[in-house]
């Protein structure tokens, strides 16, 4: 779907006379690649080193290069195929090393603690990019948090005092250092009678006063009562104990706060999530992560040590109701991060990661205003990347895995202080340059840096290197850049930004993102004028394609079974602006329509056998006619493609072939073509009309249809005679739009007028003359004469085709009369052409046999 959309688009536009190429590209570092070979490493049950590692993911990448770039070929794809864009050539991992170094110049780049979206599966850290959320059962528990200080002094008259926090996520209880309440809110204090073996206790709860009920009906409180309020600031700084551990949990402020659901106080662990980090900084809060890369709780989680933090739910759960501390515990449907790649849950963990500052120099602000300058295709797509820019945080660039472009920067070998320095960058992009990233892992700073280089802030001259790799994003990002400025390849350079991006609706947060970010930051303008974003394709029930429902549709069984062309037609008939479905049954109709038109253009073909380019017949109205139609067919057809609207014209054309040509024009030539004389004016007249209207319909399918366009190009007779030599190929002409003087023309005169009126008349006729026929025995209309009744102009413009309405309603006579009545018929008296099968009123017998006057001449009797 996408690969061919694209080519509708290089097709379209060139045709329309633009320059328009097309440079395939190949992202190639990352993930998948790197779980194939390692899957493949574990078959053999080596474990390879990090070298080794990389040369086999490249190898790899290598071979399904070919296998796809042999694929899309067989699609009918144009692309500079031969020399198409890879991430993982020398040159350009040196110039995504040097996009690096131009983020690091303009000061976007940096080193910071943050919790990011981290795959204990992979074990790496990931972008906002890289997830996607499923629906996800988590254990939601209320657990109450004793007061252990009161500096404010606020609830020394309630002895047994707890807050509570609502959370999802009960493994991160060992890491609670807090609990967030809204300093704007109005919180109370609930005195709640609990029934404790024979005695009644008397608890205390501070909650958020609008969710009382709420909580009370959750927690199954009987006898409760609001004794005092107040505002959420004033309890800053009150001290309450952790629920498990000897350890204070401070009571902080933070507006993020809601007052939805949980309990109006937030559980806040700043080494696990986005804004329990910014409150924990901004209250001098220790930033505890007691989970290693493998999801494994470590030393500082205590008792929980050694436990997958899966399997800690269950363990904390436990835990808090042996303290008392869990007042209750359900499971809890809801939206959780996914890893895209491998399909499996994520976490924060707060840990040290290379980022891009999204608010640095307003660079937020002037992607916003970028996003406005570009056209969007459907318009909901500005709406939804300007969603995703404003709520994203700082991009994290860094990934914890071996396949990638090594992240260039060295440290000071004693100061652990990063160096980033152009200078040293540069260094780098040269080694990348002609070695490959490889030489990153392979070779000593000593090897890469200038002789005698020192660290500009420490003068420390060894140095040791970052190990991570930039995340593929930064590599797609940069791709604008790496090919469009030409420093990759000059064949490849082109004006920057570029006109069209065209991928998949998750290309919001992926490739539209990553490279508007880079955009903005490096040349403060977006990488594109338009942006196309298309739905997925679905089965034909609407189900999501998976070898586990074997509902997959392969497009190369498809080509082999259809032909491509018939692919590239379903693809032009869909609404992509949609998941669409795809299946056998549809493309066996897609095939239909594909026919329809195949058969139209074999039939145009066919006319012209004997065409002489020469023959410069008066034009009969009929022809003119068509030649009209055909050149507003162009009109409607150049401005769909111009606004991406494919569906338009297949439909256009398919319509056109259908009712314009096979059910009238197309039939009413067919007498001119085989009883006239071969070189009379009309019969030629018939060709040049045919063959206009070809050429046209060829150009019009060839950026959708190209192998059958190909085809019939080759096929067109004097093809020569169209005011330009003709090329070679069908995709190196342009569409023959019509001029502004022929559209006045076309406009000036009254033939689509008197052509409509005819047409409409004409579908009354047959309809009436279906039930007539039966009634008195008939099955050849020719058999028949009509009686057409109209009024005013109507009548005029069918009066105005005199003697041809008999070959255009295929009936022995027509007879127009003034009225309003239903169309009648009557038997013909007249006898039957034996050359032609018509029945005219001049036909007469010669020599036994009976003829036309027509048929006579041209028989020369």
């Amino acid at each position: 779907l996408n690969k061919i959309l694209k080519d509708f688009v290089v097709k379209s536009r060139t045709m329309m006379g633009y320059r328009c190429p097309y440079v395939p590209g190949y992202d190639n570092h990352g993930l998948p690649i790197e779980q194939a070979v390692i899957a493949k490493f574990r078959e053999k049950k080596e474990s390879p080193d990090v070298v080794t590692l990389r040369k086999a993911c490249r190898a790899h990448a290598r071979e399904y290069i070919d296998v796809q770039t042999t694929q899309f070929k067989r699609l009918g794809v144009f692309g500079l195929w031969e020399k198409p864009y890879e991430t993982m050539n020398f040159r350009f991992e040196a110039e995504i090393i040097r996009v690096f170094k131009r983020m690091v110049e303009g000061g976007f780049v940096y080193k910071g603690l943050r919790p990011t979206l981290w795959s204990p599966t992979s074990r790496t850290a990931l972008a906002d990019t890289e997830i996607v959320y499923h629906s996800h059962t988590s254990k939601a528990i209320y657990v109450r948090f004793p007061l252990k200080a009161d500096p404010n002094k606020l609830f020394e008259a309630y002895p047994n005092l707890y807050t509570i926090i609502w959370t999802t996520t009960p493994w991160t209880i060992p890491a609670n250092l807090a609990v967030a309440f809204h300093p704007e809110l109005e919180y109370a204090v609930v005195r709640v009678l609990e029934d404790r073996d024979i005695h009644a206790t008397e608890t205390y709860y501070l909650i958020l006063q609008s969710l009382v009920d709420k909580i009370a009906e959750a927690l199954s409180w009987k006898n409760f009562t609001v004794v005092e309020s107040l505002q959420g600031i004033n309890i800053d700084h009150a001290v309450f104990k952790h629920p498990v551990f000897d350890r204070d949990s401070l009571a902080v402020m933070a507006e993020y706060v809601t007052t939805e659901d949980g309990t109006g106080v937030v559980h806040t662990a700043p080494g696990h999530g986005r804004d329990d980090f910014y409150t924990g900084m901004k209250y001098g809060l220790p930033i505890l992560c007691p989970v290693d890369e493998r999801g494994i709780l470590t030393s500082e989680a205590g008792e929980f040590e050694g436990r997958s933090y899966k399997d800690c739910d269950t363990a904390v759960v436990d835990r808090l109701r042996e303290t008392g501390n869990l007042l209750a515990v359900s499971d809890f449907a809801h939206s959780y991060p996914y890893s895209e790649r491998d399909g499996k849950p994520v976490i924060f963990r707060a840990t040290e990661q290379w980022f891009v500052g999204i608010d640095h120099e307003l660079l937020r602000k002037r992607m916003l205003e970028n996003i406005a300058q570009v056209e969007w295709f459907p318009g909901s797509g500005q709406n939804r990347i300007e969603a995703m820019v404003l709520g994203r945080p700082d991009w994290c660039i860094s990934r914890q895995r071996p396949w990638g472009v090594g992240i260039p920067v060295f440290y000071g070998a004693e100061s652990h202080e990063p160096v980033l320095d152009p200078e040293a960058i540069e260094a780098v992009a040269k080694l990348v340059e002609n070695e490959g990233s490889d030489a990153w892992f392979e070779r000593p700073p000593s090897e890469i840096l200038p002789q005698g280089y020192k660290h500009p802030k420490t003068g420390e001259i060894d140095f040791h290197k970052e190990t991570d790799v930039l995340d593929v994003w930064f590599d797609s990002g940069s791709t604008s850049l790496c090919v469009l400025e030409g420093n990759v390849e000059p064949e490849w350079a082109e004006p920057w930004p570029a006109d069209l991006y065209l991928e998949g609706s998750d290309q919001h947060r992926g490739w539209f993102n990553s490279s508007l970010v880079i955009g903005t930051a490096i040349r403060d303008e977006a990488p594109y004028r338009q942006v196309l974003t298309h739905g997925f394709v679905t089965d034909e029930q609407g189900r999501k394609m998976s070898k586990s429902l074997g509902n997959v549709v392969d497009p190369l069984e498809t080509c082999d079974r259809y032909g491509a062309d018939v692919l590239r037609y379903w693809v032009a008939s869909v609404n992509w602006e949609n998941d669409v479905p795809c299946g056998d049954a549809l493309l066996k109709q897609v095939g239909e329509s594909y026919r329809s038109i195949r058969n139209t253009l074999r039939f145009l073909l066919g006319n012209l056998y004997d065409f002489d380019p020469d023959a410069d017949p008066l034009l009969v109205e009929l022809d003119l006619w068509v030649m009209e139609q055909v050149d507003l067919l162009t009109v409607d057809c150049v401005k769909a493609y111009e606004r991406y609207d494919f569906g338009s014209v297949i439909q256009g054309v398919h319509n056109f072939c259908v009712n314009e040509l096979s059910r009238f024009y197309l039939d009413a030539i067919k007498d001119r073509m085989y009883c006239d004389g071969k070189d009379w004016p009309t019969r030629r007249s018939a060709q040049i009309a045919c063959r206009y209207v070809l050429v046209r319909l060829t150009k019009m399918i060839a950026p959708i249809l190209p192998h059958t366009a190909e085809e019939v190009w080759d096929r067109i007779p004097a093809a020569q005679q169209d005011n330009r030599s003709a090329a070679a190929t069908i995709h190196a002409e342009v569409f023959d739009q019509p001029t502004s003087e022929r559209l006045e023309e076309i406009e000036g005169n009254d033939l689509e007028a008197r052509f409509a009126a005819l047409l409409s008349a004409r579908a009354d006729a047959f309809a009436a003359f279906e039930s007539w026929k039966t009634e008195a025995g008939l099955k050849d209309s020719q058999d028949a004469i009509a009686v057409l009744y109209a009024d005013g102009q109507m009548l005029e413009h069918l009066q105005s085709f005199d003697g041809e309405l008999p070959n255009y309603f295929k009936m022995s006579a027509v007879e127009v009369m003034p009225g309003t009545e239903h169309p009648r018929f009557r038997p013909s008296e007249y006898l039957k052409c034996q050359r032609s099968r018509l029945r005219r009123p001049d036909v007469q017998v010669v020599n036994g046999t009976p003829l036309s006057a027509r048929d006579r001449r041209a028989m020369g009797l």
